[in-house]
């Protein structure tokens, strides 16, 4: 079921406890010279509107969340973004009307890396509000990275940022996109720790052109295998989330 091809009164009548409420987040930003910017936004939106269609009797996804928390981008221009409050406020305020009304399971679906700490400040802000509700939330690569990591050539055996990966499933998802004139070996990537020591270093710190890894080393046909073998794995997570019993 999709939230915005449903009545009021149909999801009034939907059951509270059983239905689970998925919100797709992704970005709006660079993504190299050769991936559109609307690039997280396509995957997760993607992979979001495969897995309602395997559970469209007892999931409702929300529309994606183009917005996300890019600051690390804009040195580089062509971005959009949050501020890290804000982002975390709008992530919350999209949970608590849902919650209020009495549903009681929640997760966020995340296809953009600069999200992930923020969603997890959400997620934690709601569940001191909302201590009945099961609430959850992690990128889609964390749920199926073994899957993705033996699909790829390149040395970065991750998702990284229009990257082998990206650029595969954007051949696979929107092959009019890419530009394939500008596919080459991104470079060194630098670091984001050192001994463990975290470094909030922006993309143009650590990237030559604002993409890593190897999008030159990327096929449609790798990325329509990750794509078929995520959307099973993000599947299997959502009737884990519907399984789970609900907190007293």
């Amino acid at each position: 079921m999709k939230f915005a091809e449903l009545t009021a009164p149909r999801l009034r009548a939907l059951p509270k406890e059983e239905t689970l409420f998925v919100q797709p987040i992704a970005a709006l930003e660079q993504h190299g010279p050769h991936l559109p910017t609307g690039t997280d936004v396509m995957i997760c939106g993607a992979i979001a509107d495969a897995v309602e269609q395997r559970h469209s009797d007892s999931m409702v996804l929300l529309p994606t969340l183009w917005l996300g928390a890019s600051a690390h981008h804009l040195r580089f221009g062509a971005t959009a973004t949050a501020d890290l409050d804000t982002y975390i406020e709008t992530l919350c305020e999209i949970a608590r009307p849902l919650l209020r009304d009495g549903y009681r399971r929640f997760m966020l679906l995340n296809g953009h890396g600069g999200n992930t700490d923020p969603l997890r400040v959400a997620l934690r802000q709601l569940q001191q509000e909302f201590p009945n509700a099961l609430l959850s939330g992690a990128p889609y690569w964390a749920v199926a990275g073994a899957l993705i990591s033996s699909n790829l050539d390149g040395a970065h055996k991750f998702v990284g940022h229009a990257c082998e990966f990206e650029t595969s499933m954007i051949m696979h998802l929107r092959p009019e996109l890419v530009n394939h004139d500008e596919l080459r070996d991104a470079g060194k990537l630098g670091a984001d720790d050192i001994e463990g020591l975290f470094l909030p270093r922006d993309m143009k710190d650590r990237t030559r052109e604002g993409c890593t890894g190897r999008p030159d080393l990327a096929t449609a046909e790798k990325g329509a295998t990750m794509f078929a073998g995520i959307v099973d794995r993000v599947s299997v997570a959502v009737q884990a989330m519907l399984d789970e019993p609900l907190p007293n």
